[in-house]
């Protein structure tokens, strides 16, 4: 098998994984407190990526990669987690999946930021029109606990387009799996004692779908699927194997309506549709 396709085969895998992370974030928060799952999913996760730096025995990233990996961590390790859980008391996960559409966008207004790079003018057109589109749907949900829950997700996107940026930058210099284990580790103490500060004071009523949904996000939201994800951005190319998000919304609306039997609405499919025809043709212009 030739590098490229290792790449695209790896980055289905890790797109495939992260589909699965709002649905199961959206069963964990039904027993969990969205701060406790927070944490929790970071600590369990930053102690296999401990475990993972140690046996592959990884040298210590320079001082020049500490605020990259900080600005990581707040993105995909705190800031994504956290919204999103929030977002999730207050709008279903087929809701919430739209908003995914926006991601790898996202992600690249921050590469411009960031990293320097300069899209063709159409690349903006097509970014209006995908964020207007997604305003649309937004405000068609009218006021109340809804609008809440909006507002969270598309900050969620904002906060998580800026750690992929950033963790895309580093991956070229310290490997994939070594970029998220490390951002891991540096939060795990603040997150240890985040744990034991809002532990649960008892787990009866916690369901095994909220148990199921915190070893989801734990395991393959917060580690696993970073392994394949980033593997595949290296691979293959970051703007190529990137594009392979706009197939995440598709995936997280079918496993909502599956597993969680939420009600995924014509207005859903379409809206996500068009934010994914968008982000297309944004990209190819970036």
């Amino acid at each position: 098998m030739d590098k490229t396709s290792a790449g695209w085969i790896n980055g289905f895998l890790g797109m495939l994984i992260f589909s699965g992370s709002l649905p199961a974030t959206r069963a964990a928060v039904t027993g969990f407190d969205p701060v406790f799952l927070t944490v929790a999913r970071a600590v369990i996760a930053g102690l296999l990526g401990l475990g993972l730096l140690l046996a592959f025995r990884q040298p210590r990233p320079a001082r020049a990669d500490l605020v990259p990996l900080v600005i990581t961590a707040l993105g995909v390790v705190v800031g994504f987690p956290l919204l999103t859980a929030l977002a999730l008391q207050h709008i279903t996960s087929a809701h919430s999946v739209v908003y995914v559409g926006l991601l790898p966008l996202s992600t690249a207004v921050f590469g411009v930021l960031r990293g320097g790079e300069r899209p063709q003018p159409p690349f903006w057109l097509f970014s209006g029109l995908g964020s207007i589109c997604v305003a649309g749907f937004a405000l068609s949900r009218g006021v109340g606990a809804a609008s809440v829950g909006d507002l969270l997700m598309l900050a969620a996107i904002v906060v998580c387009g800026l750690g992929y940026a950033e963790g895309a930058r580093l991956s070229r210099r310290l490997g994939g799996w070594q970029v998220i284990s490390w951002a891991l580790v540096l939060s795990l103490p603040v997150m240890a004692a985040a744990v034991l500060a809002t532990w649960p004071s008892s787990a009866q009523g916690i369901t095994e779908s909220a148990w199921l949904g915190l070893a989801y996000v734990s395991l393959f939201s917060m580690l696993i699927g970073f392994v394949f994800w980033y593997r595949g951005l290296a691979l293959g190319g970051i703007a190529a194997v990137g594009q392979l998000q706009l197939l995440q919304p598709f995936f997280g609306l079918a496993l909502a309506a599956t597993l969680l039997h939420e009600a995924v609405e014509p207005a859903m499919i379409a809206v996500t549709a068009v934010v994914v025809l968008c982000v297309f043709g944004a990209r190819r212009f970036a």
